[in-house]
């Protein structure tokens, strides 16, 4: 898929405005001064001093000059030549025999007014200094970028066009994206394939159009059966599915485990995938199984890739349930999650209460987006049923609140771990790997880097900010057990050793070598 690309005009980088010399700053000669009308010699000067900050005063150069008034409004003045103060003329010669000590009173004013000549050129050299490092430093960032270009570091290449993207550069902007073309490709190397894909959510940020290449890569995709095989692939290739749905279900088995009536809602159901290895946990449950109701919350954006709305889900639940003998009923509310009200949710008395967030909440807007602030909202609203048990599962990045560069950066080690997964599981001739990749993660990673505000919709956290969501909503921890751990050690034996499992915090995260990418907890 390619994004709309823009072509403006491009301003020259270095196009510097030659360094003007300063200019010869100094009074224009002087004749006779008249303070106040008054002519001024050496010998009245401490007069004129304490008398000036309530004097009008002017400089004469001819018999009408033109004076300036103490509030700086020019006046036109005949020539005056008595002294107001004292009332006795002042000769010519008294100016030319005590010229000496009027140049040097001139020069000390000129000095504090304008500064001597070596602080005018102590100025021209600090501007030039400045001007002369802006040249270099811009010369020597250029050569870096050629650099990076020549050696293939496609990372820093990415990262120095977000960059420039950022502060409005365009000319250099427009050149990095010309040179990445170069470097990427859907089908090469996985990092090759991840930079195909941020460069395009850099195009549509550059052309303003990553709102409408988010929504129009559903237009892109293939039929709903074609799209649900890919996503079911990414769900047989990848651990990140089944680790995050395994961990939330022994959260919920554990704490049902004496119930004999269990309600679980789900807030984002999909497929229903996740609870069918609930059913058959709980189908083996010694004293037989509870009855199970399970409310589905899905918006309708979700039934295209189901290929129907939300009863596709309770029909198959329901028959397997029915295969397995386990008492199920299914309630449908199609809805936003970030609409709902308690109403919608058809609690009951008498039912033990599970709600799962799995893959959900960071889609949900927060305090940085809506003054409403949805996403707290709704874990009060969940807090005020008083459940017994609360999943959560979420990708283990941050890119809510983080600045356009941070967040660059971090949606790039992020998926570079995820497409390095892939690469393990996929060989790179499997004729459905793109396909994999462009219908189930490149839309993300678009809108990650092209959208703003409202637009934006993946907003992951890491897990430490969860916590103190969660905290703040009035929820406490709940430990999952060693059991669940254990489990989720075997199933990832069938994958890479690459990946990691760690118990951090009453938490777990799964990771792909040194790069935590899930986690999962409960509460309660």
């Amino acid at each position: 898929m390619r994004a709309t690309e823009r072509h403006g005009s491009v301003s020259h980088r270095f196009g510097e405005q030659p360094v003007e010399e300063p200019e010869s700053y100094g009074f224009p000669p002087m004749h006779n001064v008249v303070i106040q009308g008054t002519h001024l010699s050496a010998h009245n000067l401490d007069q004129y001093e304490s008398s000036s900050a309530t004097s009008n005063y002017h400089v004469q150069s001819s018999p009408s000059s033109l004076s300036f008034s103490a509030n700086g409004s020019p006046t036109s003045q005949p020539d005056l030549q008595s002294n107001q103060s004292s009332g006795s003329p002042i000769n010519q010669s008294s100016l030319t025999n005590d010229g000496g000590g009027l140049s040097h009173k001139i020069r000390e004013l000129e000095s504090v007014l304008l500064g001597n000549e070596s602080d005018v050129l102590d100025i021209y050299g600090i501007t030039s200094q400045v001007r002369h490092n802006q040249v270099s430093s811009e010369e020597q960032n250029w050569k870096q970028m050629m650099e990076m270009i020549s050696r293939g570091d496609l990372k820093e290449v990415l990262c120095a066009c977000a960059k420039a993207l950022a502060e409005n550069d365009m000319s250099t902007t427009e050149w990095l994206m010309s040179n990445l073309r170069q470097m990427v490709s859907v089908s090469g190397e996985p990092i090759q394939r991840l930079g195909a894909y941020m460069l395009e959510g850099l195009v549509a940020r550059l052309a303003s159009t990553g709102s409408c290449i988010y929504a129009s890569l559903r237009c892109k995709e293939p039929a709903s059966a074609e799209l649900l095989s890919y996503m079911h692939i990414l769900y047989e290739v990848c651990p990140y599915f089944k680790f995050g749905y395994m961990s939330a279900n022994g959260a919920i088995a554990e704490a049902m485990k004496d119930e004999s009536r269990v309600h679980i809602i789900d807030f984002q159901i999909a497929q229903g995938s996740q609870w069918i290895t609930l059913i058959q946990a709980l189908a083996t449950r010694p004293g037989g199984p509870p009855h199970i109701r399970l409310t589905g919350i899905d918006d309708s954006a979700s039934a295209y890739a189901r290929g129907g709305g939300l009863a596709l889900v309770g029909k198959r639940l329901s028959r397997l349930a029915e295969s397995y003998k386990v008492p199920f009923e299914f309630h449908a509310a199609g809805i936003s999650a970030s609409e709902v009200q308690i109403e919608d949710l058809g609690v009951q008395t008498g039912e033990a209460l599970a709600v799962n967030f799995a893959f959900m909440l960071h889609h949900m807007p927060d305090e940085s987006v809506s003054i409403q602030n949805p996403r707290d909202r709704l874990l009060r609203v969940v807090k005020s049923l008083s459940p017994k048990v609360v999943t959560l599962v979420e990708q283990e990045s941050n890119t809510n609140t983080a600045p356009f560069c941070p967040r660059f950066a971090e949606t790039f080690s992020y998926f570079s771990a995820v497409f390095d997964s892939i690469d393990v599981a996929l060989p790179r001739e499997h004729k459905e790997r793109i396909n994999v990749e462009q219908h189930c993660l490149a839309r993300e990673i678009v809108n990650i880097i092209a959208c703003e505000g409202v637009e934006r919709v993946e907003r992951t956290e890491l897990l430490s900010k969860w916590r103190s969501r969660f905290i703040m909503a009035g929820f406490s921890p709940y430990p999952l057990s060693s059991i669940i751990n254990a489990t989720i050690k075997t199933l990832l034996q069938s994958y890479s050793e690459r990946y990691t499992l760690e118990e951090r915090d009453g938490a777990l995260y799964l990771g792909w070598m040194n790069q935590a990418l899930v986690a999962s907890c409960a509460w309660r």
